[in-house]
């Protein structure tokens, strides 16, 4: 704890929280997909449970970044890891009694994803509240290495515990992390940053208010679609890549390089987001996406599983540098008073294209082979992230000045207050 951001009390303690929660989630996929097989041995059954997960992060997100600009944003997150916490512990508790039924799993991810929806959207309010603007680029910075390390040791420490132990301790860890996580967040202090927050309304123009906060700024909007591409070429990748790697790679061993070359490319990222500082922040991290296109197309192309598992991991390190370097500008450039709520629809945008693209993958391999998705998916990806370097917005924003340059066309932004893959 030698970072000098931690002597920052409030910081400290929600750094803790959020590392700890972090490692616990990290566990959570592998031990989810063995509980489910275990327990009914159904594909089916599996993209039940995580459709109800998913999908009610989806549906609430937009209210969850209603609820995080009306509410103190501490007492939103540390609810949410309340419930979280409690989600897990009944899945845990389920499957250390030996007789699981798929219906409680199903619920109980579906409450843990409606709490995700609330969580999700308070994190960039938490670092807006808990350090000086200053020190925003830090903060992100330095909680996206945890995050990456995290996503690099959290499927060894799940692999451990489910041999050991079984899965149901994995959901018992996660759980215990969110009451931790919740106890830490009672001890920090945020600071309400910016103007007082407007008078009370319907909850309909509270979204409406956010979403023109999001459309009126085209270095935003057109990023999202960006990253929404992004995401969607990863879950053909996701999808379809495996089978290539066992089929044409050299087996489930070329899967696994390609998987931790990814996870080490993630970590190198976030490393690097922490010591650069880039004139046209949005710009170069959007440029940096577009390097996902080089993984599929080698993929679509069977080249040598060397050259994959390095595209692969370049690929990753560009999403490693996006994640501290677009925080830091959004929470440079957006009002403090609608944070929340255009966070809320970073991630709605971000986060609905990976379902479509788990469903359209696989159909259109079946239809046109395999190389057809992934060629599509790689120009998809290189023309959108590439394509923001055409837009105003994207080439003027910078940091130059602590963040108080560039958001073009835009007036009024409450900026340089004190102070998130998926892309």
């Amino acid at each position: 704890m030698s970072h000098p951001l931690l002597r920052n009390r409030s910081f400290r303690l929600f750094f803790l929280g959020r590392s700890l929660s972090l490692i616990g989630d990290a566990v959570i996929p592998a031990a989810l997909i063995l509980a489910v097989l275990r327990a009914t041995d159904s594909p089916s059954a599996l993209a039940l449970v995580l459709g109800c997960a998913i999908g009610t992060k989806l549906l609430l997100l937009p209210l969850g970044g209603v609820v995080g600009d009306r509410f103190n944003a501490r007492t939103v997150a540390l609810t949410a890891d309340l419930v979280r916490c409690a989600a897990q512990l009944f899945v845990g508790v389920q499957l250390l009694g030996g007789d699981p039924q798929l219906w409680h799993i199903a619920l109980a991810e579906a409450v843990g994803g409606a709490a995700s929806a609330f969580a999700m959207p308070t994190l960039s309010p938490l670092i807006a509240g808990t350090v000086t603007a200053k020190d925003r680029h830090a903060a992100n910075a330095v909680l996206g290495v945890v995050n990456s390390g995290a996503r690099v040791g959290g499927p060894a420490l799940a692999g451990l515990l489910i041999l050991v132990a079984g899965p149901g301790w994995a959901f018992v860890l996660d759980g215990v992390s969110f009451a931790v996580s919740a106890c830490l967040l009672s001890a920090v202090r945020v600071h309400r940053t910016g103007e007082e927050p407007a008078a009370r309304r319907s909850l309909r123009k509270d979204l409406v208010e956010g979403w023109h906060e999001v459309r009126s700024r085209d270095w935003y909007w057109t990023s999202l679609i960006a990253h929404s591409a992004w995401n969607g070429a990863a879950a053909v990748l996701m999808t379809l890549g495996p089978v290539l790697a066992v089929e044409e790679l050299g087996g489930e061993g070329a899967w696994i390089a390609i998987l931790q070359a990814g996870a080490v490319g993630l970590l190198a990222g976030s490393l690097l987001a922490g010591r650069a500082r880039p004139k046209r922040p949005v710009l170069v991290a959007n440029l940096g996406l577009a390097t996902y296109a080089l993984p599929l197309a080698l993929l679509a192309a069977e080249a040598p599983a060397p050259a994959v598992i390095a595209a692969y991991g370049l690929a990753q390190a560009g999403l490693g540098f996006l994640g501290p370097i677009w925080e830091t500008s959004v929470q440079a450039a957006i009002p403090s008073g609608v944070l929340a709520r255009v966070t809320s629809y970073d991630w709605l945008l971000s986060l609905a294209a990976m379902p479509v693209a788990y469903v359209l993958g696989p159909l259109a391999a079946d239809a046109w082979g395999t190389a057809t998705p992934l060629w599509v998916a790689a120009v998809v990806v290189g023309v959108a992230c590439a394509g923001t370097a055409a837009v105003p917005g994207v080439r003027r924003f910078g940091l130059g000045d602590g963040g108080r340059q560039s958001d073009p066309g835009e007036t009024g932004l409450s900026k340089n207050v004190p102070s998130d893959t998926a892309a």
